[in-house]
C-alpha cells in the first residue's frame, strides 16, 4: 500500500497546502532544508487548482488539514502535542484546531450499533436520538435504556473510517520516506516517528474497546476524587466500534455566563481543574491528555465530568518523581537541586557542568518569579525549561512533551474561569504530598520491599542458577567469576532481607 500510487494522494495534499498558503507554514515548522522545500513546491504549485480551498476565515494549517478530511485533522491534532517536532507557533495553531465534521446519519449509525451490538437497536434502546456531536472518527447519540429507562451516550465510528484512515496513513509513511531521502540530517524533523506515533493513536482510537478500558481505569483510579466524576462504561453495550456510557448533563467548562447564572464558583472550579490534572499525573502516572473546555463539563452538584478518553498520557513511577522534584525545587528555588536532579536522572549528559546548568535554570525562573499571579504559568516554565535542557543535551522525552501540553491547556481553562488563579499557590500542596509520600525513608522501604518481593520470587530457581553456575565454571580451563554465580549470590541475599524488610514496612504502617 506504501507505493508510488501514494504519489496522487500527495499531490492532491501539496496542492491543498500550496492553495491555503499552509505550505510555507509547515516547512518552516519542520525546518525542512532545500531540497525538500523543492520537491514539496514542485508537488504542490503546478496543481493548486486540484487542492481544496477550505475555510478562509481558519488559520493557513488549520484551514489544510481541515479541508483534506478526518485523517489530517487528527493528524494535525496530535502533532498539537509534539510542539518538539513541528515548534510552538504551528503546535499553538494546531492545538485550536476544530475538530468538527458533518455527521452520518442517524440510520447509518443505528446499522453499526445493530452490526456491532449483534441486537435490535430498539431492543436496546427506548429512544435513538440525531446525532449530538461529530468528529473526525466518531458521533455521540443520546440513547434511553430499554430495560432501565436510563439515559446513555452511544459513541459509534464513522462507516468506513478504518479504510479511510489506513489509506492517508500509507500515504503519510511514503511522504515520510521522501523526507528521509532528500532530508536525512532535518532537525527536529523524524518523519518515520512522528508517523509511527500517530499511526499509534489512531489505531488505539479506532477500537472503542481501549478507550473503554482507559475510561474505566481512569474511573478507577479517580473513583475518591472530591468534585470529580466519570461516566461509568457500560460494558454490556460497547465493543470495537460502540462505546456507551451512562448520561451525563452539565455545563460546558468554557461558559461562563452559565456558570456564574447556576451558581458555580469559578475560582474553585479553576483551581480544582489544575489540583485534580497534576494529582491524577503524579499520584497514578496516568491522565487525561486532553482536558480543553470541549472534554470538561461541571454537573448541577458542581462536579467536574471529564468526557472522551482516546487520548490518555502515561508516566512511570520513576519519571513521576523526577518530575515532582523539579517542580518541587522551583518552587523552593532550588535551581541546584533541580540541575542536580536532571543530571542524577541521566536527562543531560554528564559531561555537562552541573554550576552552569543551575545558573542556566535560575535565568529561566526567576523572571517568572517576578510576575504577578495573573501571568505566572507553569506551562511556561516547562517550555523555558525544555529550551535549556535542549541546548544542554538533553534528548527529548516524548511522556513529558505531552505532559507539558497538557499542562498548557488545563492553564488555559484554569485562566479562563479565573484570570487571577495563581498556578504556583494551587500546585504546591499537590507536590509537597507527593514529594511526603514517594521521597523518603517510607518510600525508600517500599521500594525495597517491592524489590526483595521480586527476587523471592525467583526463590525456587535459585538453587538451578548455582548449579548451572558451579558446572559452567568447572567445564573452563581458567576458573573464573561467573556471571549466574555473580547474579545468584545478590539474589538470594535480597530474597532473604526481603522478609525483614516486609516486617519493618508493616510495622512502620
Amino acid at each position: 500500500m506504501r507505493g508510488p500510487h501514494n504519489i496522487i494522494r500527495l499531490i492532491r495534499t501539496g496542492a491543498t497546502l500550496e492553495r491555503t498558503g499552509a505550505m510555507n507554514v509547515v516547512l518552516d515548522a519542520f525546518e525542512a532544508p532545500r531540497p525538500l522545500r523543492f520537491i514539496a513546491h514542485a508537488l504542490g504549485k503546478p496543481f493548486q487548482w486540484l487542492g481544496y480551498k477550505g475555510d478562509p476565515e481558519m488559520p493557513p494549517a488549520t484551514r489544510a488539514l481541515t479541508a483534506l478530511g478526518p485523517a489530517y485533522i487528527k493528524f494535525g491534532q496530535v502533532l498539537s502535542t509534539r510542539p518538539d517536532v513541528v515548534g510552538n507557533d504551528l503546535a499553538a495553531q494546531l492545538r485550536v484546531l476544530q475538530d468538527k465534521l458533518p455527521p452520518f446519519s442517524r440510520a447509518e449509525a443505528m446499522a453499526e450499533v445493530e452490526k456491532e451490538l449483534g441486537q435490535s437497536v430498539d431492543e436496546v434502546f427506548s429512544e435513538f436520538s440525531e446525532p449530538i456531536a461529530a468528529a473526525s472518527i466518531a458521533q455521540v447519540h443520546k440513547a434511553k435504556l430499554t430495560s432501565t429507562g436510563e439515559d446513555v451516550a452511544v459513541k459509534v465510528l464513522r462507516p468506513g473510517i478504518e479504510r479511510a484512515f489506513r489509506k492517508d496513513v500509507d500515504a503519510f509513511y511514503f511522504a515520510a520516506r521522501i523526507v528521509q531521502l532528500f532530508a536525512p540530517g532535518a532537525r527536529r524533523l523524524r518523519p518515520m516517528d512522528v508517523i509511527e506515533h500517530f499511526d499509534g493513536v489512531v489505531r488505539g482510537e479506532l477500537d472503542l474497546r481501549l478507550e473503554s478500558a482507559a475510561a474505566s481505569e481512569y474511573a478507577a483510579n479517580t473513583k475518591d476524587d472530591e468534585g470529580f466524576w466519570l461516566p461509568p462504561v457500560v460494558w454490556s453495550l460497547s465493543a470495537r466500534r460502540v462505546m456507551t456510557l451512562s448520561w451525563a448533563d452539565g455545563i460546558p467548562l468554557g461558559e461562563n455566563e452559565a456558570l456564574d447564572a447556576a451558581g458555580h464558583n469559578r475560582r474553585d472550579l479553576a483551581e480544582r481543574v489544575l489540583r485534580l490534572f497534576l494529582l491524577h499525573a503524579l499520584r497514578d502516572g496516568y491522565f487525561h491528555a486532553d482536558m480543553h473546555q470541549g472534554n470538561l463539563k461541571v454537573a448541577a452538584n458542581g462536579d467536574i465530568i471529564a468526557y472522551d478518553y482516546g487520548i490518555m498520557g502515561h508516566i512511570d513511577e520513576y519519571t513521576r518523581r523526577v518530575y515532582a522534584e523539579i517542580l518541587f525545587g522551583f518552587i523552593r528555588r532550588d535551581y541546584k537541586r533541580v540541575a542536580e536532579v536532571h543530571f542524577e536522572a541521566g536527562y543531560v549528559p554528564a559531561n555537562q557542568d552541573v554550576d552552569e546548568f543551575a545558573r542556566a535554570l535560575r535565568a529561566v525562573g526567576e523572571p517568572i518569579f517576578g510576575m504577578d499571579a495573573s501571568n505566572i504559568s507553569m506551562g511556561r516554565l516547562l517550555n523555558y525549561l525544555f529550551e535549556v535542557t535542549e541546548r544542554f543535551g538533553m534528548e527529548t522525552r516524548t511522556e513529558l512533551i505531552l505532559l507539558q501540553r497538557t499542562m498548557v491547556v488545563v492553564e488555559g481553562v484554569a485562566r479562563s474561569l479565573d484570570p487571577h488563579t495563581n498556578i504556583w499557590e494551587v500546585a504546591r500542596p499537590v507536590v509537597e504530598d507527593y514529594i511526603k509520600q514517594s521521597i523518603g525513608p517510607r518510600a525508600a522501604l517500599r521500594d525495597f520491599s517491592k524489590t526483595a518481593w521480586v527476587l523471592a520470587r525467583f526463590g525456587p530457581r535459585l538453587p538451578r542458577l548455582v548449579e548451572n553456575a558451579l558446572i559452567a565454571q568447572t567445564q573452563k580451563d581458567e576458573p573464573q567469576t561467573s556471571p549466574l554465580w555473580s547474579a545468584a549470590l545478590p539474589a538470594g541475599i535480597g530474597a532473604a532481607a526481603g522478609a525483614a524488610l516486609v516486617l519493618l514496612l508493616n510495622a512502620l504502617s
